[in-house]
């Protein structure tokens, strides 16, 4: 699995205005509206997750969730953690 560019992270993310990071991983910080909608939303992307057999690292605080995405294996961002950023950004729009 290829490790994407910076350039390519970038181009890749454009329509994610809220996804951040670079070549090391993807960030997403997300606040719910209460702590029940913020695991239900978690629950949602675990789906997705084992849908794509990609999982990526979730902080739980209170209402404040924040995801991390980085392909551990490859040692960096590639295809699958664009892909996954894209179905939890579709997910965080249908909260």
């Amino acid at each position: 699995m290829r490790i994407l560019e910076q350039e390519e992270i970038y181009r890749r993310l454009a329509d994610l205005p809220e996804w951040s990071g670079g070549a090391e991983a993807l960030t997403r910080t997300f606040t719910a509206t209460d702590f029940l909608a913020g695991i239900a939303l978690v629950d949602r992307v675990a789906a997705a997750a084992e849908d794509l057999d990609h999982h990526p690292d979730i902080d739980i605080r209170w209402r404040t969730l924040r995801f991390r995405l980085s392909t551990h294996s490859a040692g960096g961002v590639t295809d699958l953690d664009v892909e996954l950023a894209h179905k939890i950004e579709a997910l965080i729009l249908e909260t």
